[in-house]
Parts: structure tokens; sequence; C-alpha cells
């Protein structure tokens, strides 16, 4: 099989988080649900970073896409996982979900990206991230098993991805709260620990190994744009390549992501 075919199976299994919008489809099993919900934690940072962007007018066609397409996609599999089943307590965090996911949504399409609304998007953003990673985590601890464990590490990369690059945006237009430049390290540190310990996976396939050398290489340049120090004569040019920088950190790690799923 070559990396072509590799990566439209791994697609196929990611579901289309991008800007495909496939009819409603039933959760085949707990890792699935792993991946859509861990996907879910992803996606309530990928609008506020997409918030951010077209508030500064940063890859505005592109970035106004990618909101578009992560609200339609959230909503699509809140419903698909809370007609999963699944524990009592899962099913019950999907309905407190589903609240602040009303009210977060509210604040995305109100009104046209500003400073004030934005600042309440990033707390937003955080408490939704909050909610859906405790739910991605109880379906890890549900299913018991290494390639569940698998499919939440990877998927978490994604969330890290698109979490690191709402901080950057913040930063880079002055509404950033005092500890968001330790946030972002801290969340470097942490996608720089989890790529080791998937890279060192032993039951890693070779399609797998594979795609983590190319989501490596991908890292590398999304890590040095982060780490460019905020200068307002190159604001735009820094602030367009995170936005691209992030999306194809976010593809390459969704598609390991299928992976680890299809692995169970």
């Amino acid at each position: 099989m070559n990396r072509r075919d590799i990566l439209k199976a791994a697609l196929v299994c990611s579901a289309g988080w991008s800007f495909v919008t496939p009819s409603l489809a039933q959760i085949l099993n707990l890792n699935d649900a792993i991946n859509k919900a861990g996907r879910q934690r992803m996606l309530s940072q990928r609008m506020a970073k997409a918030y951010l962007q077209i508030g500064m007018n940063v890859d505005l066609e592109p970035s106004k896409k990618i909101l578009d397409a992560s609200l339609s996609l959230f909503d699509r599999q809140l419903i698909e996982l809370k007609n999963f089943s699944t524990t009592a307590e899962i099913k019950s965090a999907l309905l407190n979900i589903d609240k602040s996911w009303i009210a977060y949504k509210d604040l995305l399409l109100g009104k046209a990206p500003n400073t004030g609304d934005a600042k309440q998007i990033l707390r937003a953003s955080d408490t939704l991230l909050e909610m859906t990673d405790k739910v991605t985590q109880q379906l890890e601890i549900h299913a018991n098993s290494k390639a569940g464990k698998l499919v939440n590490i990877s998927g978490r990369q994604r969330m890290l991805s698109q979490r690191m690059a709402k901080m950057y945006q913040a930063i880079q237009w002055e509404i950033a709260s005092a500890d968001t430049a330790n946030a972002l390290e801290a969340a470097r540190k942490e996608f720089n620990s989890n790529l080791s310990l998937l890279e060192t996976n032993a039951d890693n396939t070779k399609a797998i190994q594979n795609e983590l050398k190319f989501a490596k290489q991908q890292w590398a340049f999304f890590d040095h744009a982060i780490r460019q120090a905020p200068d307002p004569r190159l604001r735009q040019q820094y602030a367009t390549t995170v936005a691209t920088t992030s999306e194809r950190i976010l593809q390459q790690m969704d598609i390991v992501t299928g992976l680890y799923q299809s692995m169970g």
C-alpha cells in the first residue's frame, strides 16, 4: 500500500473532520467514540483559533471556512455521541456539553469578531475543552484497551495543535491573559512528550511509523512558528504562518489517530 492509499484509508477512518460534510453516521465502536469525542475536544480550540484569525484578518477566507466547517462538525458529532450507547455518567456529561455548546455557538456567531467577545470566547473554549476532555477520558476508561489509550493520546495531539495556535493568536491580538505564554510553553512540552511516547510504542505498524515521521516533520515547522516572539511589524506574517502550519499538523495527527483507531 503506497502513502496515498494509506492517507485515503486513514481519512475514511477519521470521518472527515475538515471541509468534507458526510451524512450523519453512527459510531461503530468505543475506539470510534474516543476518536470523535477527542475531535470535539480539538474543535473547541479550532473554532476559537479561527474566530481570532477572522478578527485579525489573518488567512481570512480559509479561517471563515474552518469556522463554518468546525461548527457543523461539532454539531453532528455531538448528536452521534449522544446516540451512542455508553454509561449514564457519560450521557449526563454529554447533555451538559450540549448546554455549554449552545452558549459558545452564540458567541461565535453573534456578531463580527471583536476583542471584547474574543476574550469571552477564549474562556468559553477552555470550559468546553475541559468538558469534552472529561468525556474522552471516560470513554477511554470504559474501553479499557491499549488501542483506546493510543487513540486518546494521538487525538489529544490534534487538540494541542489548535490550542497552541489559539493561544499564539491571542497573544498577537493582545487579548491573552497573563498566564498564556506559560500555558503555551506547557502545551509545547506536552506535545513533544506525547509524540515521543507514540513513536516508541512497540505495536506501531509500518504505516503508523511512517505517518508519525511526517507528523514530526510538520511539528518542526509549526513549533518554529509558535516560538516567534510577538512583533507588531511582522504580526500578520507570523500569525498567518501559525494559521497554516497548525492546520497541517492537525491533518497529519488526524491521520495517525485514524490509524490507531483501526488497530482496535
